[in-house]
């Protein structure tokens, strides 16, 4: 396993100050000594986890302590599930771990705390890793992890609880799936990508669906961008599905650990949907790039492919059609897809496409940088579909579509990997804001190279392809003041020039191989 990429220091564009994260991330990794990543991330991640239950727990139980002459009582667990607090029994307690670190047992004490959290706390059954007790895992170095975690948020309990350990859990997710390379891409998505996603679709309000969810980051960036803009966290309600288990489990306490109420479902979407009947105000989500294992010859005759069967070698038009379907009257869905679902002609694709075109439900299309991903170099694009263009929310939008061609904006973080920043971010969702009448967005221009707002004859023209490079034409070049026939001479003399040179390393070249003996 390739250790994970060494992190820049300074100023990042995820915000707050990452040294702390950084200085943890770079102990934990050095602990994790030769196991694989995708192994550790739940030994570490899981204790992160533990440690912000428990000081929820001691935060609220020294709150009820002060209160005991009100009538509170420290002992009852209804008085810490009334204000959304996870019931810490005495055996999962962080100080009782902590104490006995150092002790050879210490796995089995981990491993029965979690039981213990999982036997009364319903929610998170089957959520928390037990094997901690196992024979693989030194427990010397368990109990310096424990010592580690033990040093996180030591703030006010309103920051330790939610806000640090949350910022590291996502941290330290994001680590794993560098760590993981292409396999960390089934868990986690960059979270500048999904702030793209929730800052143009703006999720103020209503029902939030994520269908192949991952470790709930695009549920994580709705709660934030709500909170951002004063919003009550309360407003939306939180659905989701996930098909790894494994990675299921890092969803329920990565929402957990923020205080996220959500109804996520583990099992195949496709073949098993467990929000059935769901229609939601807002699709966000990333599914698999090009999936050819999705058994779609199964599902010849669903209800969902109301515009066309999807071909069973690939899911990308299955996942569009599943969107759709879940998507309420005046539903907007915004997802992440490979760049060759904008024009691919294959096994019937195109004429999915086509129809969804001529249904008049794609609202804008953006064409992404490459490398912003750890799990793959395939270029990537992102659908913003409506359901209904003349909703009443913005303006009447119907027969247009907008184009954005993002592909030169972000910035190397590191040699492989590219990011957006907060300015590039503005810009994006500023454009689709302006174009689709949010109020005190601006008013809307065409920018050459960058942004276009088609017709849907446009697209039809274009074949239906949906390449936002069509449609925006090329970057307006500044004109450098010299008039073209003064620039066309003296683009000539230089030609000339160059090509007097290129003869004389030609003749030059000739002596020499004669020199050599290989003169003819």
């Amino acid at each position: 396993m390739a250790r994970t990429r060494k992190i820049q220091e300074g100023k990042r564009s995820n915000g707050g100050d990452l040294g702390f994260e950084a200085k943890l991330w770079q102990t934990a990794d050095a602990l994790r000594n030769n196991m694989d990543a995708a192994e550790y991330k739940h030994v570490v991640l899981g204790l992160i986890f533990l440690k912000y239950i428990s000081d929820a727990f001691e935060a609220k139980r020294a709150e009820l302590e002060a209160q005991k002459r009100d009538g509170a009582d420290p002992e009852d667990p209804d008085e810490y599930r009334a204000a959304s607090i996870f019931w810490v029994p005495k055996e999962a307690r962080w100080p009782h771990l902590k104490g006995n670190a150092p002790q050879p047992t210490i796995g089995k004490l981990v491993d029965d705390a979690m039981s213990a959290i999982e036997r009364d706390n319903p929610s998170l059954k089957g959520v928390l890793p037990k094997d901690y007790a196992r024979p693989g895992l030194d427990k010397q170095r368990l109990g310096q992890l424990i010592n580690l975690v033990s040093d996180i948020a030591l703030g006010n309990p309103a920051e330790r609880a939610k806000d640090t350990l949350g910022r590291v859990y996502e941290y330290f997710l994001a680590q794993f799936a560098s760590a993981e390379g292409k396999k960390g891409g089934q868990f986690y998505t960059p979270s500048r990508v999904v702030r793209v996603l929730v800052e143009m679709l703006a999720p103020y309000k209503g029902r939030v669906y994520d269908p192949c969810c991952g470790s709930g980051g695009m549920f994580v960036s709705s709660e934030k961008f709500i909170e951002a803009h004063s919003g009550k966290l309360g407003d939306i309600s939180i659905y989701g599905q996930e098909s790894n288990y494994t990675t299921w489990r890092l969803a329920k306490m990565n929402l957990a650990i923020r205080g996220i109420d959500a109804q996520i479902a583990h099992g195949d979407t496709f073949h098993n949907d467990k929000h059935p009947d769901l229609k939601a105000d807002y699709v966000l989500a990333n599914p698999p790039f090009n999936d050819s294992d999705w058994r779609g010859e199964l599902l010849k005759d669903d209800k969902r492919w109301v515009y066309g069967v999807p071909p069973a070698g690939n899911a990308n038009y299955a996942w569009v059609q599943h969107f759709i379907h879940h998507l309420a009257p005046a539903g907007i869905a915004g997802f992440v897809l490979a760049n060759g679902s904008m024009s691919s002609n294959q096994s019937g694709e195109g004429e999915i496409r086509k129809a969804i075109i001529e249904a008049d439900l794609v609202d804008c299309m953006v064409a992404l940088p490459g490398q912003l991903f750890y799990s793959t170099q395939i270029p990537v694009c992102l659908w913003f579909l409506a359901r209904n263009k003349r909703n009443g929310r913005f303006r009447d939008r119907r027969a247009e579509t907008l184009f954005i061609d993002a592909r030169k904006l972000g910035s190397m973080i590191d040699r492989v990997h590219r990011e957006l920043t907060d300015e590039d971010l503005a810009k994006i969702a500023g454009v689709y804001h302006a174009w689709r009448g949010d109020k005190g967005a601006g008013k809307y221009a065409d920018v050459a190279g960058f942004c276009k707002a088609a017709r849907l004859d446009d697209i039809r023209k274009h074949g239906h392809v949906l390449t936002p490079g069509r449609y925006v034409g090329a970057e307006a070049q500044e004109d450098d003041g010299e008039p073209f026939d003064e620039k066309m001479k003296r683009l000539i003399a230089q030609l000339r020039d160059q090509q007097a040179e290129a003869a004389k390393l030609d003749t030059a070249i000739v002596a020499n191989l004669k020199e050599l003996g290989y003169g003819g």
